[in-house]
């Protein structure tokens, strides 16, 4: 399965989770790529849009390979084998984490200006990416999402290898996952068109996402 691009996998995502339904869903996407796929989806379930912000921490002298990741809060996720066999030190992970926080209060200026979190408390989260390979950022965003008190916290990604949902699995009440290929090398390889987004246009797509919830819950129209 190859997607045109990530509004194609939103598409086909939200046809599935409509079979749900969902309980007063919010869709909760990680920037960059999973807002166009959440965007879809927000839209098909006439859902509010937000974000769950995330960094991940590198290694330091291969700043693409995950050791961890840093949600919106206190708890760093890491990967203990990884920093084991690394002999990555604890004083690097703190400065690392800080740096990370600082980076995720920088994006939230960026992404959200004065707009505040939309509350998920008692309610159906829905968290969305363009695709996952390790997992250790998603897992971060998953915990990240369950401090703040959803009834039920959905995984909704187009594609993810099989070992990596598996681990995930104690972390969702629900996961959907369109693709679980056997090879697996990378997120892009499953899209033909796999451009990063621009900060621009994660702010017009979240612009756009407001708008349809604020004409939906207007009086007189219909819920």
């Amino acid at each position: 399965m190859v997607f045109a691009d990530r509004h194609e996998a939103g598409t086909l995502l939200a046809e599935r989770l409509l079979e749900l339904k969902p309980s007063d869903p919010v869709v909760l996407a990680l920037p960059r790529g999973g807002v166009p796929v959440g965007f879809e989806i927000a839209r098909a379930l006439r859902a509010p849009l937000d974000l769950v912000l995330v960094r991940k921490i590198g290694v330091p002298f291969q700043p693409e390979l995950a050791i961890g990741a840093v949600a919106d809060g206190p708890e760093l996720v890491t990967d203990p084998h990884l920093i084991a066999d690394l002999n990555i030190p604890s004083s690097y992970l703190e400065e690392a984490k800080a740096d990370a926080l600082r980076e995720i209060e920088r994006r939230r200026h960026v992404y959200l200006g004065a707009h505040p979190p939309v509350d998920i408390a008692g309610r159906t989260a829905i968290v969305v990416d363009d695709g996952i390979a390790t997992g250790a950022t998603i897992r971060a965003a998953l915990r990240g999402t369950r401090r703040r008190k959803p009834a039920r916290v959905i995984l909704a990604v187009p594609v993810a290898p099989e070992d990596t949902l598996r681990r995930l699995r104690g972390e969702v009440d629900t996961t959907i996952c369109l693709h679980t290929p056997a090879h697996f090398m990378a997120v892009g390889q499953f899209y033909r068109n796999f451009e990063q987004l621009a900060d621009a246009e994660v702010t017009d797509l979240l612009n756009q996402a407001r708008a349809f919830v604020s004409v939906r819950t207007s009086p007189g129209m219909p819920q």
